[in-house]
């Protein structure tokens, strides 16, 4: 019987499948900034925002999704719906209750932009970091360009089956410059079948995802943050 993978974090009960959470920072009254990653993503990717946050005093949380990483799948289809089920059900299981700061990155701004709708009261902001929103479905080959992907995870699937994307997890694993364990365990869940899979089910839900997330406009009086990638832009002299 081959040894349990360590990785950062815990993995936290839902009732009855767990999800693997990563906190930062002091405990404190403030609002929880809570991390979503994008798709074929997992929380390895939000390790350095974290330890920013932390050493500014503020306090986080990021996870995989279900099926992604290192935590249990879900139930299909793995839309917006579902997803923001397990995240309230998470945020609960860990003793969350209070104000949150909803931060997502690409197809994770779907989701926290769902959970500001099923949370208006609680969700006190949004950032939304090089994030897709409901209408990029309907753009000119935006429904083409989502199943074509959905198919290039399929492949990365069955391609990890057999051990190929071990090596291809080397080169491509790591393209966010992450270091220590968090390199390490991105490396290995990108080479998984599992968080392949994981991830293809949940760009095959994105659609209804898209409607989900776009059925009414965001409260006006919400905050909104957007970050985009980018070369810096420095004055002269």
């Amino acid at each position: 019987m081959k040894p349990a993978l360590a990785f950062r974090g815990e993995q936290v009960d839902i009732g009855g499948r767990r999800l693997r959470a990563v906190r930062a920072g002091p405990a404190g009254s403030g609002p929880l900034i809570f991390l979503e990653h994008g798709a074929f993503g997992c929380a390895a990717d939000w390790a350095v925002v974290q330890e920013r946050l932390a050493a500014k005093g503020l306090r986080s949380l990021a996870y995989d999704r279900a099926g992604l990483g290192h935590s249990d799948p879900g139930p299909r289809p793995r839309d917006g719906g579902a997803i923001v089920a397990d995240a309230r059900a998470l945020l609960a299981a860990v003793g969350e209750e209070g104000p949150l700061i909803a931060v997502g990155h690409s197809m994770g701004g779907l989701m926290v932009r769902l959970l500001a709708l099923v949370e208006p009261a609680r969700v006190k902001g949004l950032v939304l970091v090089d994030a897709m929103t409901p209408d990029v479905i309907a753009l000119p080959g935006g429904a083409r360009a989502v199943r074509s992907f959905g198919r290039v995870l399929r492949l990365a699937e069955a391609g990890a089956r057999v051990g190929l994307m071990r090596p291809v997890s080397l080169l491509t694993g790591n393209l966010i410059g992450l270091t220590g364990e968090a390199a390490v365990e991105k490396r290995r869940i990108h080479g998984s079948a599992p968080h392949a899979r994981g991830a293809a089910d949940e760009v095959d839900a994105w659609p209804a995802t898209s409607a989900q997330a776009g059925r009414t406009d965001l409260p006006p009086e919400l905050p909104v943050a957007v970050i985009t990638a980018g070369a810096s832009r420095r004055g002269r002299g």
